[in-house]
């Protein structure tokens, strides 16, 4: 079975339309964790009505004080069943095979810890590539939402506030644990919250000193120095 696990702030807009795509996955071995982060726009009653339109779907809903989305991450894990673990922010829309393709890569590749695709961030597409340890030690590309076998999580580091999924990959492969790529679009991610944080390759070489850059580099120093690179 596979622990879907929902870290949710503030997503009362994009939630509904992330569990829909659950209930249309081609596999459907799987519960769904949702661990409300102290969101402030009342997303209980659209997850009510969901559970309410969909009682087939295991789901558990878990409320805590804001303390962030690893911390949440985290406390989601801890009440999960499967043997795989799927981390799935909330205004993610997973393509209908995405769940049975990441399975069926690790199934084929017991050496594998976990599995990951490529997406589309608005107009984007974010075209994944083979792992690679040393690509993984220069830059993050590999999103947060992968296929992760239970029994290699280490967990997220509650301290981390950018570049998580990095993180998390980071310590997974110092652990000796590495994924395997899957080459197709696997999910769509909303644009509204994250369009204006991606920036094209040449901006941060052109503007050093614009505060999105600043920011960027100072997350990325955070994660180089505590991985040592």
């Amino acid at each position: 079975m596979i622990s879907v696990i929902i870290p949710l702030y503030n997503h009362a807009d994009s939630i509904l339309k992330t569990l829909i795509s659950l209930t249309r996955q081609s596999y459907q071995d799987f519960e769904v964790i949702i661990v409300n982060d102290g969101s402030t726009d009342n997303p209980q009653s659209i997850i009510q009505a969901f559970q309410a339109h969909n009682p087939n779907i295991k789901l558990k809903y878990i409320e805590q004080s804001n303390q962030g989305s690893n911390p949440a991450r985290n406390n989601g894990f801890k009440e999960a069943s499967g043997d795989f673990l799927l981390f799935c922010d909330a205004d993610v829309v997973l393509r209908k095979d995405a769940l049975k393709d990441m399975l069926e890569a690790l199934l084929r590749y017991p050496e594998a810890s976990y599995s990951y695709g490529s997406f589309r961030l608005g107009f984007k597409t974010f075209k994944g590539r083979a792992f690679s340890e040393d690509l993984l030690k220069k830059e993050p590309y590999i999103h947060t939402t992968a296929l992760i076998r239970t029994k290699d999580f280490p967990g997220f580091d509650n301290e981390i506030k950018r570049f998580q999924d990095w993180d998390l990959w980071l310590t997974m492969l110092e652990n000796n644990k590495k994924g395997i790529f899957i080459d197709k679009i696997l999910m769509d991610i909303g644009e509204s919250r994250h369009i204006s944080v991606w920036l094209p390759s040449f901006f941060y070489k052109l503007f050093p000193n614009n505060e999105k850059v600043i920011k960027y580099n100072q997350a990325k120093e955070i994660i180089f120095k505590k991985h040592h690179l």
